[in-house]
C-alpha cells in the first residue's frame, strides 16, 4: 500500500507554522508570550557573532518585530523562566524541560573529562573542586574571576585556561548553571541558586525522557526522521530514536507518510495522523531577513529538500573558493526561500551597510520585492541601532 503524500508547498508551509514564521511578526514579544514564543519553536541558538546582531536576538526579532532584547534577559535573568544550556550547540530553552537534562548531565561527567583531556590544558580536572568552592562560598563568577596566575588563552575559541575549563565542565555537568551574561560574557553560579526549584525537582526515567525527547520534537517540527527526533534536542542517540518510532508507530501514535522535496524527491518521515488533514496557514509575502542559525534552517538537509536552500556555513574553506561570505542572511518571503544577503551594521556610523545580495536561481528582484526588502532592512536597521541603509556598489549578485 503506498503511503499519503504531503505536497511540497504543503509541507513547507506546514513547516514555517511550527516555526512561528507562517503568520505577521506582530503581535506581543515580552513576558508570558515572549516565553511561549520560544517554548513553540523548542529553543533559541546562542552564538558570539554580531554582524547585525547575535542570533538569538535576530531569531526572535524575524518571528516578533515588537521585540526588545530585554524583555529576554528579563526572562533569563529574574523572572528564571528560561535557562541556558547545550542542545546541537549553546541555547535558550525553556526551564520546564531542565529535568531532562539530568540525563545528558550524567552522561557529560562520565565523558568530559577523556574527551578533553589532550584537548584542553593539563590540569583542568584538578580544578573542579577548587572552582567549585569559589562559586559555593563567594557567588557567582566568569571565567576572568578565576585561575590566577593561570597562563590566560590567545583568544581562539576554545583556547581555555585550566580554570575556565573547569567552569565550562561543570556547566555541561549541571553543577554550574548560567545566572546571567554580562555582554557575552557567561557568569556561573549554583544551579540550587539559579533554576527554580520546581524545574529542579522532576526527576524523569531514561524511558519519559526518550518519550518526551521525540514526542516533542515531533510536534516542532510537524514531520521528521528517527534520525531528525534524535538531534533535534541532542538528548538521545538514533537507535533510541528508531526503537520510539517503531514502537509510536504499532501503536497508532504516529504514521509513516512520503514529504515531497523542492526538487521532486520524496522522503519518508514519520508525523502525527491528524497532520496529514491539516491545512496550514499560507505564511505572509512581506520579506523577512533570518538568522543564518535560525531553528528553521539548523538541519541543512531538510532546508534543502524542503526549500531547494543549499546553506553550509564552510568555516575553513578559504574565502576565494567561498561562494558567499561566511555570515549570509537567508531570505524568506512567504513559503519561498528567495536569497542571501550579506550586510553589517556599522554603530559608529549608525548605518546598516548592504555588501551584497545573491537571489535564489529563477528569482528576479523587481521593483515589488526590491520595495520589500527596502522596508525589511528599514526595520532591521533601527533593530540593530541604525538610522539608514546604505547599498555598496555592485551590491547586486548573480542569483545563487
Amino acid at each position: 500500500m503506498s503511503l499519503p503524500l504531503i505536497p511540497n508547498q504543503t509541507a513547507r508551509r506546514l513547516f514555517l507554522d511550527r516555526h512561528a514564521l507562517a503568520e505577521p511578526p506582530t503581535g506581543p514579544a515580552r513576558g508570558e508570550a515572549l516565553a511561549g514564543l520560544i517554548d513553540r519553536i523548542g529553543f533559541v541558538q546562542v552564538d558570539s557573532i554580531n554582524t547585525v546582531e547575535r542570533a538569538h536576538q535576530m531569531i526572535l526579532w524575524s518571528r516578533r518585530q515588537s521585540y526588545d532584547p530585554a524583555s529576554l534577559k528579563r526572562l533569563l535573568e529574574r523572572d528564571r523562566q528560561l535557562w541556558e544550556h547545550w542542545t546541537h550547540d549553546a541555547s535558550i530553552l525553556p526551564v520546564s524541560v531542565y529535568g531532562h537534562w539530568k540525563h545528558r548531565f550524567a552522561r557529560q561527567r562520565a565523558r568530559l573529562v577523556d574527551r578533553w583531556t589532550g584537548w584542553q590544558r593539563d590540569g583542568f580536572h584538578e580544578k573542579f573542586d577548587d572552582v567549585l568552592k569559589r562559586v559555593q562560598e563567594g557567588g557567582p563568577v566568569s571565567s576572568s574571576d578565576v585561575g590566577e596566575g593561570e597562563e590566560r588563552g590567545k583568544g581562539g575559541w576554545w583556547d581555555w585556561h585550566p580554570s575556565k575549563a573547569a567552569l565550562e565542565y561543570l556547566w555541561h555537568v549541571g553543577e554550574l548553571a548560567v545566572c546571567r551574561r554580562d555582554g557575552f560574557k557567561k557568569v556561573y553560579d549554583l544551579s540550587e541558586r539559579v533554576i527554580p526549584e520546581t524545574a529542579r525537582r522532576p526527576d524523569p526515567s531514561a524511558e519519559e525522557t526518550l518519550d518526551w525527547a521525540c514526542s516533542s520534537a515531533l510536534d516542532r517540527l510537524g514531520f521528521a526522521t528517527s534520525g531528525e527526533l534524535a538531534a533535534y534536542w541532542a538528548l538521545i542517540g538514533p537507535e533510541a530514536a528508531k526503537e520510539w518510532c517503531r514502537a509510536a508507530l504499532a501503536r497508532g501514535v504516529v504514521v509513516e507518510a512520503e514529504v515531497e522535496g523542492w526538487a521532486g524527491t520524496r522522503r519518508k518521515m514519520f508525523c502525527r495522523p491528524d497532520l496529514l488533514e491539516e491545512v496550514p496557514p499560507a505564511p505572509p509575502a512581506r520579506l523577512r531577513v533570518l538568522s543564518p542559525f535560525d531553528p528553521a534552517l539548523r538541519d541543512r538537509k531538510r532546508a534543502e529538500h524542503l526549500f531547494g536552500f543549499f546553506y553550509r556555513i564552510e568555516v575553513f574553506v578559504p574565502e576565494p573558493k567561498r561562494q558567499y561570505g561566511y555570515y549570509v542572511f537567508p531570505l524568506l518571503e512567504g513559503d519561498r526561500l528567495v536569497g542571501r544577503l550579506d550586510a553589517k551594521a556599522h554603530r559608529d556610523a549608525k548605518v546598516l551597510r548592504v555588501r551584497a545580495l545573491w537571489p535564489e536561481a529563477g528569482v528576479r528582484f523587481g521593483a515589488g520585492r526590491q520595495a520589500r526588502l527596502e522596508a525589511e532592512l528599514d526595520r532591521l536597521a533601527r533593530f540593530s541601532g541604525c538610522s539608514a541603509v546604505e547599498f555598496l556598489p555592485g551590491w547586486q549578485r548573480d542569483a545563487a
